[in-house]
């Protein structure tokens, strides 16, 4: 009884993990295939300011750095804060799926990648073994770029974090490196970095301008905790 007692809190306490979980799946599974089915058919996206941006190397740092920035943040605010959870999640997710979406039915990529490395260094070497396991293939718009300012928005936005002004700018400094690394070691072109700023925007107005989102899910969480039988 005492055990299943425990369950029960740790399931009260932690269920909100589990659309995390169920979407991640979704996502590699279907990224995957795109990865392996998009590979010479599609869409070349390629303009000119892409030409006059130089390729430098050490910015692979930031681009990696990415993984853990989005993991730390949704992790803390798993923990922290419910509310603030829910809106990274769901700005996140409908980024993520749009860009799945468009990446099925406009199959896209680039010829941006440097033939040849310009020099022999631990960062080339680390850009090269980048390039070997991802592919100049969906990219339109940026997931990189859109979820670093996604993850951005969540710091600035918490209250939790107002007053720490340490990790708001470290913040920043890493999104605003991330953003340039996509373009300057040639994983994305300018199109995509412009189209995820714009649908940031959009999803910045959505989810935390008019938290028309959160009040919906504050309603159903209601619905779910009143009694049978009860009106309010």
């Amino acid at each position: 009884m005492e055990m299943k007692k425990k369950l029960g809190n740790f399931w009260q306490q932690y269920r909100h993990g589990l659309p995390l979980i169920l979407y991640g799946i979704i996502y590699m599974l279907w990224f995957t295939y795109l990865e392996k089915t998009v590979t010479s058919h599609y869409r070349l996206i390629h303009y000119r300011p892409d030409d006059l941006i130089p390729f430098c190397e050490i910015f692979v740092i930031p681009y990696l750095l990415w993984f853990a920035y989005v993991a730390v943040v949704i992790v803390y605010f798993f923990f922290k804060d419910k509310d603030d959870y829910f809106r990274a999640c769901t700005f996140l997710f409908t980024g993520m799926t749009v860009f799945l979406i468009v990446s099925t039915l406009w199959p896209n990529g680039h010829d941006l990648r440097p033939a040849v490395m310009p020099r022999d260094n631990l960062f080339t070497k680390l850009v090269s073994n980048l390039y070997r396991t991802d592919t100049p293939t969906n990219l339109w718009p940026s997931i990189h770029v859109y979820n670093s300012l996604g993850c951005h928005i969540a710091v600035m936005k918490s209250a939790h974090l107002e007053k720490k002004k340490g990790i708001r700018t470290c913040s920043f400094v890493l999104c605003i490196s991330i953003i340039l690394s996509t373009m300057l070691i040639k994983q994305h072109s300018v199109f995509d970095v412009t189209t995820a700023f714009i649908m940031a925007a959009v999803m910045y107005g959505i989810v935390y301008r008019s938290d028309v989102l959160l009040h919906f899910y504050h309603g159903v969480q209601h619905r779910r905790k009143r009694k049978p039988g009860t009106l309010v």
